[in-house]
């Protein structure tokens, strides 16, 4: 399943990493100089949730800005109770 939220449609995007090296001129060095390029991804922070979607409670993959924004309906909480074994009661 794919890093992708349900609501904002935020998903992985890719970009560069630039490595640099040397003293910035304006320390008194004689400049930066890029000695490296490197594919990196950002990824967006991505939850498991579960949440009221067409009044089914579903697991769906949201972004913590979804969650944030108020975008996810929770469900209830169960009030539920293990019955007791009636053979360790006697």
């Amino acid at each position: 399943m794919p890093r992708v939220c349900h609501f904002t449609g935020k998903k992985t995007s890719f970009g560069r990493q630039i490595t640099h090296r040397g003293k910035a001129k304006y320390l008194g060095g004689v400049g930066t100089k890029i000695t490296g390029i490197t594919a990196r991804k950002f990824r967006p922070n991505i939850q498991k949730v579960r949440a009221l979607v067409d009044g089914r409670v579903v697991r769906i993959k949201v972004s913590a800005k979804a969650i944030k924004m108020g975008l996810i309906v929770k469900p209830k909480r169960r009030k539920y109770t293990r019955p007791q074994p009636e053979a360790a009661a006697a």
